[in-house]
């Protein structure tokens, strides 16, 4: 049985880790509202982005000449990019995206191609670290739960277009968490190359029009001169908007876990001072016995 003093120093201890926990909880609620505005004020703008080149691309004949970043390599390379935080305490925020990683890497080994990572982000790095550690080729840091400035995505997007150029990769996707709410984060594959084709598109839907039906889209100055500065621009703007998801995601994920460790704390608080009134109870009542009983035997 624990001594007053061990128990005493239990309850300072489960104190003092619930006002860390209480304030991480505040402070992670102050970065929530920044990140959820600005996720969702994107959220209009990417889709929109993403619809209309998935529309471009059906109506776009397929040819060798078209963009890379439009038709992707000739090969099987296949690059994830993983959006995780720098930071832990953030309850599965981290693991769930771990696990949808593992997914994907079975569909690209089941479809023959070749796995490669860029986890973005402390936690992605460990993470693939431990399951993936060949198909690394480089652990890049995340934004350490601050400003998500669209430089990250911008110079991430040059990199890919960079790596597709040289035939280092010739697919790309990214996994990342979207944020519904609070509580909520839901892991997302977005296909970045090639271009999906977006199915609800006039053009993909299985009761299209026929091709003489079909809207005609007028290029200038020319077809390849515009997709040369919407495609890369596409690239990024679809980079930073999964990179606001992931950030307001991980706030609310860390909010929540925090949340849950404050009441945590406040129950165990509770337990060990009811354990501590007992025990207390039980020395007195002994002592007095003792000081009865030598009384008696006087």
């Amino acid at each position: 049985m624990a001594s007053l003093k061990e128990l005493r120093a239990r309850i300072t201890g489960v104190k003092s880790q619930r006002k860390i926990t209480s304030a991480m909880k505040m402070v992670a609620a102050s970065k929530l509202r920044r990140f959820q505005t600005r996720a969702e004020a994107s959220r209009p703008y990417a889709e929109a982005m993403r619809h209309m080149m998935a529309e471009l691309v059906a109506a776009t004949p397929a040819s060798e000449t078209a963009p890379i970043l439009m038709r992707g390599g000739q090969g099987k390379k296949h690059l994830v990019i993983m959006l995780t935080s720098d930071l832990g305490l953030a309850g599965g925020f981290n693991a769930q995206i771990g696990r949808a990683v593992r997914s994907l890497a079975g569909q690209i080994s089941q479809n023959g191609e070749t796995l490669m990572l860029l986890p973005l982000g402390r936690k992605g790095g460990d993470i693939a670290q431990r399951a993936f550690p060949a198909e690394i080729v480089e652990k890049l840091p995340g934004t350490g739960g601050k400003e998500v400035p669209f430089d990250v995505a911008s110079q991430l997007g040059d990199r890919i277009i960079s790596m597709l150029e040289k035939g280092e990769i010739d697919k790309v996707s990214v996994v990342y968490n979207r944020f519904v709410n609070a509580m909520t984060q839901t892991p997302v594959t977005l296909p970045l190359v090639p271009l999906a084709v977006d199915e609800e598109a006039p053009e993909a839907r299985k009761d299209a029009p026929s091709e003489a039906d079909k809207p005609l889209y007028s290029f200038e100055p020319d077809e390849e001169s515009l997709l040369e500065q919407i495609l890369p621009r596409n690239l990024k703007v679809q980079l930073y908007a999964a990179l606001l998801e992931s950030a307001a995601g991980e706030q609310g994920a860390r909010m929540a876990a925090m949340d849950n460790a404050t009441r945590n704390a406040g129950k165990a608080i509770d337990r060990l001072s009811q354990h501590y009134n007992r025990t207390r109870q039980a020395n007195i009542t002994r002592e007095l016995i003792e000081i009865i009983s030598g009384a008696e035997a006087v």
